[in-house]
């Protein structure tokens, strides 16, 4: 019998109840062979809104990756939508590492000529479009709007969060042009289909798309390379909490 994929979701804030909707998500879209493990950090921020965050989360995902690899975990999910960590997590991992807003920014490539990504705060929006930049997606995006969310607002069913949203991608078709939307945010995951339904276009979320990509990866034998910057780290003395960390090139 063929054995099962393991794909690890990590949710890299400490809110439990955001992990069972990222979970919720992965577990959608995985094929019948997949089973999802979702984790998030004993320690770090409730919420990542911003750079200060995003560094204070990233030790968590970090062992959250070394306890995936020893359950023989096929790769790896990044749940925050600024790729929080992406980078040292691919020198880390032996298994491949993928982000949600990575996966996303690209799955609405191949759906849309133009697409508009709607996230939680305008302090997140320097990130995304950096990262857009850097994957050589920014002349594809018709902007980064911020809905004025506060992402726990999300975890609230009693709140304006997911009217705040739709109101935003009502904008981004009007102004921007958009043809699909990207939801900047693993918290909007449980949001997609509606909202895709409401507005009579493509909305697509990162917890599904990198969940798919982690499955073709893994079909195809393809793991991270290492030449250049994402090696494998040399090893040296860590201390402390960071002496998991220590791996030979």
């Amino acid at each position: 019998m063929k054995p099962r994929m393991r794909i690890q979701v990590i949710n890299p804030n400490t809110t439990a109840s955001m992990t069972a909707k990222i979970a919720a998500a992965a577990r959608l879209v995985a094929s019948p062979g997949t089973d999802i493990v979702a984790t998030q950090p004993d320690e770090g921020p409730v919420s990542i809104e911003g750079y200060f965050d995003e560094a204070l989360s990233v030790p968590g995902i970090l062992e959250e990756i070394a306890r995936g690899e020893g359950q023989e975990i096929a790769g790896h999910v990044i749940a925050c939508f600024d790729d929080t960590g992406l980078d040292a997590a691919r020198c880390f991992a032996s298994a491949p590492v993928v982000g949600i807003g990575e996966a996303a920014y690209h799955m609405a490539s191949l759906v849309a000529g133009r697409f508009t990504v709607v996230t939680t705060l305008a302090r997140s929006i320097p990130a995304l479009e950096h990262n857009l930049v850097r994957y050589g997606l920014a002349s594809r995006c018709g902007g980064v709007r911020a809905a004025e969310v506060p992402v726990l607002a999300l975890e609230d069913p009693h709140s304006s969060a997911r009217d705040r949203v739709s109101g935003e991608i009502d904008r981004a078709i009007r102004d921007d042009r958009a043809e699909a939307i990207v939801l900047g945010c693993a918290g909007m995951a449980d949001l997609a289909r509606s909202l895709s339904a409401e507005h009579g276009l493509p909305v697509i979320e990162g917890v599904s798309a990198a969940v798919r990509l982690i499955e073709d990866l893994s079909v195809m034998g393809l793991s991270t390379s290492r030449i250049g910057g994402w090696a494998s780290p040399r090893r040296k003395p860590l201390s402390g909490r960071y002496a998991v960390f220590s791996r030979a090139s």
